[in-house]
């Protein structure tokens, strides 16, 4: 592995577009390299780490192109483990792009994406979990995705996955040993207390499975479906959500034959709202495919919003009303959503929710009478979404799995150890239990790195931006 890190390489650390910029260097030859183009009181190779530095880069005929801060980091106490460099430059992209191409005259190559961290995991600088994290804090939209990125990024998710691997660990050993001593009909462990154990470690993956629902919509966002009948106010309630002429707001029934996705944060979460295609038969082939479509964003969706028309006749409303909810499911929020209050005699209102009530038994299911044409009641829409979002979970301060390869490996553990606790209780032979065992170790470790292959570790780092 070591050849991993024979050469040096460079590349932008900072976005375009700005009145400074940043060019970072690693390897075992950074600072040598930016020493050859680098004109300052003191020596870059003999400068100590930690330190800051005042000079000029300048071309291969000696003319200055710019002046820079250079800051110096010595292996091992370094981002990647190696000896490093940042020169901070001027914004321009002419600058960047010729100290990059003077860098790379004097020994230094282009990153690949997520090289730098790459070079600090191999370093063992951070585990691959923590090396993940990184890219998800760069990527952070709101305080709740920045906020699960910093935890795994200390090493909240790793420090939990330590636990249940020590407590596994204990008890493959315990059944090495009986297999080592196996023609002596020994036993180093209870059943019973192993099974214990097992039951345990279990609970607290299947836990981490269950928190991918809320963990993944940090991430990418809350699922919110807008669904109901055609003209009923749809698109108009995306657009005063979003605050944009989102979506073609139209009387013509069907305007909208497709999904239209859009986000927003709201007190600091993001939420993805989906307008769908009006509810209703057609003949039209086009518009059949756009209410499928709806069906399934309303089934895939965290929270619903069932907007309905209270212009429409009490069968109409109902009949809408039931449709959705008998599609929506328990870990479901369901918003009945009472639209055009601002054209309807307050009497229509007080029907509407009459005939909701029995719908609203259940739990998660709330009914608010709103005008989305006039933003009427939009705001206390914002504060229920809102309460919602902490209502699944996602507000909690404990570890949440948002990583699709985390999940599939806990899945992967969970299957194991399943395997595992019901041998124990069936007292199938030690051989194989063991066996179903390291399985589950295996998987846990490979959400932290420590059994990869090549192909995994260039997928994962492959998805970085360049200079990370």
């Amino acid at each position: 592995m070591e050849k991993l890190f024979d050469d040096t390489i460079c590349a932008p650390a900072s976005a375009s577009g700005g009145a400074l910029a940043v060019v970072r260097l690693s390897g075992r030859e950074a600072l040598a390299v930016a020493d050859r183009i680098f004109r300052g009181r003191t020596s870059l190779a003999e400068a100590p780490g930690y330190s800051l530095h005042f000079g000029t880069v300048c071309e291969a005929d000696g003319s200055q192109l710019d002046e820079v801060l250079v800051s110096v980091f010595r292996a091992p106490r370094s981002y990647t483990g190696e000896n490093a460099a940042e020169i901070s430059c001027h914004g321009s992209s002419y600058i960047v792009s010729r100290i990059l191409f003077l860098l790379c005259e004097n020994g230094a190559r282009m990153a690949s994406p997520g090289e730098f961290t790459q070079r600090a995991f191999l370093r063992g600088k951070m585990d691959l979990s923590q090396a993940e994290a990184v890219a998800d804090l760069i990527e952070a939209r709101t305080a709740s995705a920045h906020r699960i990125a910093l935890h795994q990024l200390k090493g909240g998710f790793r420090d939990e996955l330590a636990g249940m691997r020590e407590d596994l660990l204990h008890l493959a050993s315990l059944m090495e040993l009986e297999l080592d001593f196996s023609e002596e009909d020994v036993a180093f462990a209870d059943r019973g207390q192993l099974a214990w154990l097992v039951s345990k470690v279990l609970d607290h993956i299947r836990k981490l499975i269950e928190s991918f629902t809320s963990g993944n919509a940090i991430k990418n966002g809350v699922p919110v479906a807008i669904v109901g009948n055609t003209n009923a106010g749809k698109s108009t309630l995306l657009n005063a959500l979003v605050g944009d002429d989102r979506a073609i707001v139209s009387d013509i029934a069907g305007t909208t034959r497709d999904t239209i996705e859009e986000s927003c944060s709201i007190d600091g979460v993001l939420f993805r709202f989906i307008d769908t295609a009006g509810l209703r038969e057609s003949e039209d082939p086009i518009e059949r495919i756009g209410v499928e479509r709806a069906y399934d964003r309303l089934t895939a969706a965290l929270i619903v919003l069932a907007v309905l028309d209270l212009s429409d006749t009490s069968e109409a409303i109902l009949s809408s009303a039931t449709d959705v909810a008998a599609r929506t499911a328990g870990h479901q929020q369901l918003f009945f959503l009472l639209n055009k209050a601002d054209s309807v005699p307050d009497t229509a209102i007080s029907e509407a929710r009459r005939i909701l009530s029995p719908l609203l038994s259940s739990p998660g299911r709330q009914a608010l009478t709103i005008s989305a044409k006039h933003s009427v009641a939009l705001e206390e829409l914002k504060s229920l979404l809102s309460s919602s979002y902490r209502d699944l979970g996602v507000g909690s301060e404990t570890t949440l799995v948002s990583n699709l390869r985390h999940l599939e490996a806990l899945k992967n553990a969970s299957a194991a150890l399943t395997r595992v606790q019901e041998g124990l209780r069936t007292e199938v032979p030690t051989d194989l239990v063991a066996q179903d065992l390291r399985e589950s170790l295996y998987h846990l470790a490979s959400i932290v790195g420590e059994v990869s292959n090549t192909e995994i570790l260039d997928n994962i780092f492959g998805q970085f931006c360049i200079g990370k």
